[in-house]
């Protein structure tokens, strides 16, 4: 028997001995396992690679060597990106966004292990980056290419993303409940109660396989300094507004900065450019260096002199200004650093830039608060800060509630905790729609979103709807020629067409020369081209079907031709045709 012999048996014996259901259960199990373990590889081998290189520093002592880990780590990973993988792996979770819109949920194969190995080499090194987004990547990858493996339909394959998804965060972060809000809330599935349920059973099983492989401690240890107060409902607002803030300067920042790297052309250019950025960045402020975890940890139990170790200005540890303005600076340039790190070519995420913000700018407002005379924790404000952080980036309010109870077992501050991330998605969405995973892939209209009506249209293509059975029309044909044409069609609409360049000149409507199709006498005096009128509107093969809808709600027009960038005439598009496709999607889409 031959392997693919083996193999077509194997799915038949499936598809009659299991049903789809019970398969789609099994194989959550599966993702949430293999989800674990490879977040529990990658943060090894970031833990591996940081100690090797760091293991002899002295924390009283500024050491040198910041100015050179980081260029090895993200020259290492831009090549092995460039000559292994032979592919763009960065910023995961937009790619996830897209697979699951205009790929019909596929991922590349190489995704369940190249951003293991790019971002262990860059946060290893020093990137300024998080591997949560790899990892979530890796995690959806090892879900679709399972449901591919055994030829799941769409609709599941977008199931089975999201288990991974879930199963990557619960494993990284030991955060089962967090792991169902990331997928819902950031990758937008929008899920009966019925379909959650695989997605649960993949973030339970990854983080209880990572509690086997690693312990079941909290990922930050923390003590709650103080229990919730109702008199600091205010700073809990204010607080939120302030993180809200910062959060549209990440989002904005990270945004054009690494646009302008995309304009550097040269490899070589943006590794040289991005690597002397982050490299001083890290030499001056030592914090920067890696994820930053050490230095969430030390804030969130009030160690501020931590935050100096390495640095120039540890001597002035006990200044509380000099605190504030230190982590001030971090706060403006932790921007500058991931972004660099990205643009350079280092493989990483914002998940743990966006944690390692929120919990600088939560200590920072707390520091500022006591130096003018509140009674305010500063434990607990940097504790907050995440969550509002969390929630204004990635506009996942409940993922940033339940993700920062988990990782540090703070349960008992859960109002606390909720005021702020409301407050700080409120001020962010006054200005930004989409989070930062999200924009780009919204301008496009290439975005899957919890609108119904908006995610099945970004479903559908609009080659999917092209119809190619119109006649074409030469300009120089006589009425007498189009007579004929016109006998033999079934349509009443006829593109007219450059016989040289295949460009589209126009459309003759059969009510337009229905007054004058009777009269032999005028067959030769008229030709298609005096006949021919503009369309309302042509439609470009490239634009997404919410666009298509749109351009057919402000002309009223039934039938719109279709054209290339270069104006050569490919089919029409019916309206009655796009809903009949949008019904069929609809319940393809919608069905349990």
């Amino acid at each position: 028997m031959n392997k693919k012999d083996w193999y077509i048996k194997m799915l038949a014996w499936r598809e009659s001995h299991i049903k789809q259901r019970h398969f789609i259960l099994i194989l959550s199990f599966a993702v949430g396992i293999f989800a674990s373990i490879a977040a529990n590889l990658l943060k090894s081998s970031i833990h591996l690679i940081q100690q090797v290189l760091t293991n002899n520093f002295s924390h009283l002592d500024v050491n040198y060597w910041y100015l050179v880990f980081p260029i090895i780590g993200i020259l290492l990973a831009s090549l092995f990106v460039r000559y292994f993988v032979k592919d763009d792996i960065s910023h995961g979770v937009t790619r996830i966004l897209y697979a699951i819109s205009q790929r019909k949920s596929i991922l590349k194969l190489h995704n369940t292990w190249s951003s293991i190995i790019g971002s262990s080499l860059t946060i290893g090194f020093g990137g300024s980056v998080g591997a949560e987004a790899p990892i979530v990547l890796t995690g959806s990858a090892i879900g679709s290419n399972l449901g591919k493996f055994f030829k799941m339909d769409q609709r599941t394959m977008m199931l089975l993303i999201g288990c991974g998804a879930a199963g990557a965060i619960g494993g990284i972060f030991k955060a089962p409940i967090a792991g169902l809000m990331f997928t819902l809330e950031v990758l937008m599935l929008d899920m009966t109660v019925a379909s959650v349920v695989p997605i649960i059973i993949s973030s339970v099983t990854a983080t209880t396989f990572t509690y086997i492989l690693s312990g079941s401690d909290f990922m930050f240890r923390f003590e709650a300094a103080q229990t919730f107060e109702v008199e600091r409902i205010p700073q809990f607002i204010l607080l939120g507004i302030v993180c809200g803030l910062v959060s549209l300067y990440f989002t904005r920042g990270m945004n054009k900065i690494e646009g302008l790297f995309r304009k550097i052309k040269k490899p070589i250019w943006k590794l040289a450019i991005g690597g002397a950025i982050l490299s001083v960045l890290i030499f001056i402020f030592p914090p920067l260096y890696g994820e930053g975890y050490e230095t969430i940890e030390a804030l969130i139990n009030g160690d501020s002199k931590a935050v100096f170790d390495w640095s120039f200005f540890q001597p002035y540890s006990d200044n509380q200004w000099i605190l504030v303005i230190y982590l001030s600076l971090i706060i403006v340039f932790k921007i500058f650093a991931s972004a660099a790190t990205n643009g350079a070519g280092g493989v990483g995420g914002i998940f743990a830039p966006t944690l390692f913000l929120g919990s600088i700018t939560g200590f920072v407002f707390a520091t500022v608060s006591v130096m003018m005379g509140f009674n305010t924790s500063l434990e607990n404000f940097s504790l907050a800060g995440m969550t509002g952080m969390m929630s204004g980036v990635m506009h996942a309010p409940l993922t940033g509630i339940f993700l920062i109870a988990e990782l540090t077992g703070s349960y008992s501050l859960f109002i606390m905790l909720m005021i702020v991330s409301t407050m700080s998605y409120l001020t962010i969405k006054i200005f930004e729609k989409h989070s930062l995973y999200a924009m780009r892939l919204a301008q496009k209209g290439e975005l899957i979103t919890h609108n119904k009506d908006k995610a099945v249209l970004t479903l559908m293509k609009t080659e999917n709807v092209i119809e190619t059975d119109l006649k074409v029309l030469s300009p120089d044909m006589t009425l007498g020629e189009l007579i004929k044409i016109i006998s033999k069609s079934k349509r009443n609409i006829f593109p007219v067409v450059d016989s040289d360049t295949e460009v589209l000149l126009g459309i003759v409507l059969l009510d337009e020369v229905r007054n004058i199709m009777f009269r032999p006498e005028l067959y030769n005096r008229f030709t298609v081209k005096q006949l021919m009128i503009s369309p309302p509107a042509t439609i470009n093969n490239q634009l997404p079907m919410e666009k298509v809808m749109q351009i057919f709600e402000d002309t009223g027009a039934w039938n719109l031709p279709v054209v290339d960038q270069h104006k050569r005439y490919i089919g029409f598009v019916s309206k009655s045709k796009i809903f009949n496709s949008y019904r069929h999607v609809l319940v393809h889409f919608s069905e349990e």
